[in-house]
This record gives structure tokens, C-alpha cells and sequence, in this order.
């Protein structure tokens, strides 16, 4: 798997910056909002993949479906 271009340079220092940045335009009220909407969003995402994997799985299975 190809790393991706913008991150494989960036040391400790550059994410510390980024961090606080990002503290800086968010607050920290709002950045734990923030991590909770993206958690959804992956296990949602996840969800729908399991959901066509098992259906991939049941039409190899029964075929007349």
C-alpha cells in the first residue's frame, strides 16, 4: 500500500504544530464533537461494508437469489 504523499515527511514537530492548530480554530469543547462524528462515520462506513461482504457471501452460497 502506497503511504500517502502529504504525510510521509512530517515529523513531531510539524504534528505538534498542526495539533495546536487545530485546538486553536475548534476549541476544546468542540474537538471531542468533532472525534465522535468521525467515529460514526467509520463504524457506519464499516457497517455497510460487512453488510456487503455477507451479501457477496450469501449469493456465492445460494445463487438462485
Amino acid at each position: 500500500m502506497q503511504p500517502l504523499l502529504f504525510i510521509g515527511n512530517l515529523g513531531m514537530g510539524e504534528l505538534l504544530i498542526i495539533c495546536l492548530i487545530v485546538l486553536l480554530l475548534f476549541g476544546g469543547k468542540k474537538i471531542p464533537e468533532l472525534m465522535r462524528g468521525l467515529g460514526k462515520g467509520v463504524r457506519s462506513f464499516k457497517e455497510g461494508v460487512n453488510n456487503i461482504e455477507r451479501d457477496i457471501d450469501n449469493c456465492a452460497e445460494d445463487p438462485k437469489k
